[in-house]
């Protein structure tokens, strides 16, 4: 410990004088710098034991309910999506406190495979959800995956990250829940796979067909190729829950197609008019999703099928402003951040839906929309001592108009 002067505030930890640390928080009897105090919090972190799901009681299991309020707080609609998660992961829950007992029903996982347009929501409530999740969640990227032995990621690589998440606790882990992006991408490229080898496609889904169905897999903990030499891992898959989300781009093609092939008949022409067409999305069935290149096996393996509906104006018009980590409320803290209040006008929602409807992108252009508002604000005003902004209608256009012309002209 250094050596300081009898009257002069200093670290009671390290010994440091005022003048030598950025902050020193001073206490009753003592004081402690900024670097102590995040030192200190990072011993704690590590100290302290982790309630995973298994340490859970049954009264303590959050219902179906009161998982769908809290997503409710941040994801708008998309209620029947909600509920089928909410459910999936609450029977799991269950599963993980099932005790040995003499009873012969064994409850088994029911992995789920959820459908949408992209920006509908399906990412936003897998890491929503994984906020108030007691076991280990993760989310991976099924696009970057390949069979082993080519260019990308082995199949392992999911549990890999699904360990790290539970700090390399095996036991944790198997009785985690991974949500798989993208599992659209990895659909079968053509009807004969026999001619070429579908290493990202269908190699990747028979690949998957253990993991989804349960069986011990020897997964490299740092990634099997970059540390070949590793020792390996033995991860049993059978208690651990799959959430699987793609937007199936064309899918709607082969919903139409199927539900247009009873056109002979009095009642046909009554089940047509019945149909919404703006949304066939709703009418999806496994079906469809083997018409679009997932194989039998693996539908087999996802026996939840939910989907997203499209976002419609109403719905674009709430996520802009309602939920507790909306896109406006994201920039208002960035800029409270600098000391400036921002505020904007109504009319500017408006007008960023209707831009966000145009470019056909869901939520995730609203957030692009709003990013080319501010960004000569967000670049200007932190060297400034402007201590407040209002975003009126002809700025808000102004700045679309000027990125407009900036993409014509680069075509």
């Amino acid at each position: 410990m250094a050596k300081t002067a009898p009257n002069i505030d200093h670290c009671s930890f390290c010994g440091r004088t005022r003048n030598e640390v950025r902050i020193l928080i001073a206490g009753i009897s003592g004081n402690i710098c900024d670097e102590c105090a995040d030192r200190a919090h990072e011993i704690v972190i590590q100290e302290t034991p982790k309630k995973h799901g298994l340490n859970l009681k049954i009264d303590e299991l959050p219902k179906p309910t009161a998982i769908k309020n809290f997503l409710d707080q941040y994801v708008i609609g998309q209620d029947e999506a909600k509920k089928h998660l909410c459910v999936a992961v609450y029977n799991h829950y269950k599963r993980l406190l099932q005790k040995d007992t003499k009873d012969e029903v064994e409850i088994e996982k029911s992995n789920i495979i959820m459908v949408g347009a992209t920006g509908t929501g399906k990412t936003l409530i897998a890491k929503t959800i994984a906020r108030m999740l007691h076991v280990p969640f993760t989310i991976v990227d099924a696009t970057v995956l390949t069979e082993a032995g080519y260019v990308g990621e082995d199949i392992e690589s999911i549990l890999t990250r699904l360990l790290q998440v539970a700090d390399y606790n095996t036991a944790s882990a198997e009785r985690g829940i991974v949500f798989i992006d993208e599992i659209d991408k990895i659909a079968r490229k053509g009807d004969n796979p026999s001619i070429t080898r579908d290493v990202s496609g269908e190699g990747v889904q028979q690949g998957l067909l253990k993991l989804l169905e349960g069986s011990v897999v020897n997964v490299p903990p740092q990634g099997g190729r970059k540390h070949p030499d590793q020792k390996m891992i033995p991860v049993d898959t059978k208690n651990i829950l799959f959430i699987c989300g793609g937007a199936f781009d064309g899918i709607d093609k082969k919903i139409a197609s199927r539900l247009n092939t009873r056109v002979v008949g009095y009642r046909s022409a009554d089940n047509q008019a019945k149909i919404d067409r703006d949304n066939l999305m709703q009418y999806i069935l496994p079906q469809d999703l083997k018409a679009f290149g997932l194989i039998p096996e693996i539908i087999g393996r996802l026996p939840i099928l939910t989907f997203l509906n499209p976002l419609d104006r109403s719905a674009l018009r709430q996520i802009l402003t309602e939920p507790k980590n909306s896109i406006i409320k994201q920039y208002v803290k960035l800029f409270d951040m600098d000391g400036v209040k921002l505020e904007y006008s109504e009319d500017v929602f408006e007008y960023i839906v209707d831009k966000a409807i145009e470019y056909k992108l869901g939520a995730r252009g609203l957030r692009s929309i709003v990013e080319h508002i501010m960004m000569d604000a967000m670049f200007e005003i932190p060297s400034t001592d402007k201590k407040d902004l209002f975003v009126d209608l002809e700025y808000a256009k102004s700045r679309v108009e000027q990125f407009q012309t900036v993409l014509g002209a680069a075509e």
